[in-house]
């Protein structure tokens, strides 16, 4: 299962690369599970469905924001693309993975 959480993990980055700014203040959210069962990976949608990897933006998107503490993601992980996961996912994929520090203020982006 560690292979195919990296894998998922892996291909959001990808999705998403030419829109991460590793410590922007706006962000918007992916559900893991969902991504996992678009890929495949029928096996890990409950698991993670309640699990959403956080895309930090370079520039807000169009649409409604709201304003998120920050201390909301104590024990996300930050992946090597620049987006941050859970910690049990983290722990799930089984990579050694860096702490996530959001901003103490954080704008959730609803595209």
């Amino acid at each position: 299962m560690n292979a195919h959480i990296n894998d998922v993990l892996d291909r959001i980055g990808e999705i998403y690369h030419d829109q991460i700014e590793p410590d922007a203040r706006h962000y918007m959210e992916v559900n893991i599970g969902e991504k996992a069962r678009e890929l495949g990976y029928q096996e890990l949608y409950d698991p993670l469905r309640d699990a959403y990897a956080v895309i930090p933006l370079k520039s807000p998107v169009p649409g409604m924001k709201v304003r998120i503490d920050g201390r909301t993601f104590l024990n996300y992980r930050r992946h090597p693309a620049g987006i941050a996961i859970p910690g049990h996912v983290a722990e799930a994929a089984g990579r050694g993975f860096d702490a996530y520090t959001a901003r103490d203020s954080m704008i959730l982006n609803f595209g």
